[in-house]
């Protein structure tokens, strides 16, 4: 079986740092079941393509004496060495991912960390893919992560096209996404297609798949389906994970329609997939922190630990702080983060405090930036001075980033009639108008100077779905304080 990643990022010969697999070099890997090896059919400064082909033997894939047999595709007798696992993508493509790209997966490179942490060109091709759905439900798994998604279904033989076409599909992705983040996508999805693994399902299953689903899985349309499948359809192990997804979901306080996050509905059935507004709200809290220079930074309300771990992910941010005023909360947020799992040194760059943002903190004091990311409207009206005098006063970071919803665009929301909030804990929720003049205010008072914008599909007429503003002390100011000091 074959799966083949391309990128066009210059120099694309950089892909084999993120990789770390010398594109001058074929490596092979030991696997249970076979062997796999890595090579670069092209590498150059314009385009590279790593490789990755398993081949299996099918006497080590039918076990021996007293392991426990795997599902196979096939229920004859001698379905475990005659099949199709050594020619069609499978859980087995899955785990070789798994050990020969173990630290691509985990988002870290030595040699090019920034490069790890951004968005690039991205072309994966898996030429034999068992696809039980179609290559409908190809499209339906990898689209809204991204994703353009080619999937052509193969005829079972080209001389007789009447036959009709196999179970088997010619995948191929294309996108500009993190090199982790695609391959935690074929991690979890390639298997689910398949629906058939090739061991046994055991409960640590449930931890692989919420740790490899990180910031995508809970807010997937197809996220049942792909539990379902993923944990080899047993019911037990399905529950926990969809109930373990449900608290992230409730932790990250997504919008009352997932279906419409990005914006109205063109109507003529032929919309371009996209990411849901959580993650783009996230990508462009993000992308303002990198603009700002920041490396120390608070995430204040960092509920259950979303933003948290795409901080921590980056490490150009040298200490993340999350603090919470509920214990259940961070108790989440240490979950999500594995904190319990992560190597000393990466430990050491995380924070995770009980704070009020109605009360100074001194702890709080002293970092480059701060987030208040769908925080504020979750304050009854006349506690808002009291945070505005704890964030901006007297924590002072040198950067804040606020979002908060639009009112004005709830009205593109299927079922949320007029008076209604997104979040049932939303104690008000502004319009622009209400929410610049806040900001200047906010900024006047305190010294900060500001910026607003939005994220998500902007409406012509109501704006975008989500308000964001990003006030700064000026060089000036700082320098001042850090004289006195």
């Amino acid at each position: 079986m074959l799966l083949t990643l391309t990128t066009t990022h210059r120099p694309a010969t950089d892909l084999g740092h993120l990789l770390v697999k010398h594109p001058d070099r074929v490596q092979s890997f030991d696997l249970p079941a076979g062997t796999a090896h890595v090579l670069y059919p092209e590498a150059d400064e314009a385009r590279c393509t790593a490789a990755l082909l398993v081949e299996v033997d099918p006497l080590k894939l039918g076990g021996g004496r007293g392991r426990r047999q795997a599902t196979t595709p096939d229920s004859f007798t001698l379905g475990q060495y005659v099949n199709d696992r050594p020619y069609a993508a499978s859980s087995l493509l899955s785990s070789a991912l798994a050990k020969v790209f173990r630290s691509a997966l985990r988002g870290g490179s030595r040699d090019r960390p920034e490069l790890a942490a951004a968005a690039i060109p991205l072309e994966v091709r898996v030429p034999v893919l068992r696809c039980r759905g179609g290559a409908e439900l190809a499209v339906r798994v990898f689209a809204p992560l991204g994703w353009a998604v080619a999937a052509t279904p193969i005829p079972l033989d080209e001389a007789y096209p009447e036959w009709g076409d196999s179970r088997y599909v010619d995948l191929t992705l294309t996108g500009t996404l993190r090199l982790a983040d695609a391959l935690n996508h074929l991690y979890v999805l390639l298997p689910v297609l398949d629906d058939a693994k090739h061991y046994w399902v055991a409960p640590d299953e449930v931890d692989k798949l919420l740790r490899a689903g990180a910031g995508w899985l809970a807010d997937h349309p197809e996220r049942a389906l792909i539990t379902r499948r993923y944990l080899a359809h047993r019911r037990a192990l399905a529950g926990e994970a969809m109930a373990r997804l449900a608290e992230l979901r409730l932790a990250d306080e997504p919008p009352a329609d997932d279906s419409i996050e990005g914006g109205p509905s063109t109507g003529d059935g032929a919309e371009a997939p996209r990411a849901s507004l959580a993650v783009r709200r996230r990508e462009a809290v993000l992308a303002a922190l990198r603009d700002s220079g920041a490396s120390r930074v608070l995430d204040l309300g960092c509920g259950g630990g979303a933003l948290l771990t795409a901080l921590v992910a980056d490490r150009r941010f040298t200490e993340v702080v999350g603090t919470d005023v509920s214990s259940q909360a961070l108790a989440l947020a240490a979950r999500r983060l594995r904190l319990d799992r992560l190597p000393e040194r990466q430990r050491d760059r995380i924070r995770l405090w009980q704070s009020a943002l109605t009360y100074r903190d001194d702890r709080l004091r002293g970092y480059d930036a701060a987030v208040l990311m769908e925080v504020v409207e979750h304050l009854d009206p006349p506690r808002l001075p009291a945070l505005e005098d704890a964030v901006f006063g007297h924590a002072r970071p040198g950067t804040v980033v606020v979002t908060t919803p639009n009112v004005e665009y709830n009205v593109r929301y299927e079922g949320l009639g007029a008076g209604r909030f997104r979040h049932t804990d939303h104690r008000f929720e502004w319009t622009r108008a209400e929410f610049a003049a806040w900001v200047e205010r906010v900024a006047t008072a305190y010294g900060y100077t500001a910026t607003i914008g939005g994220v998500g599909d902007e409406d012509p007429d109501l704006g975008c779905p989500t308000q964001l503003a990003v006030l700064s002390r000026t060089d000036t100011d700082i320098r001042k304080e850090e004289t006195t000091r």
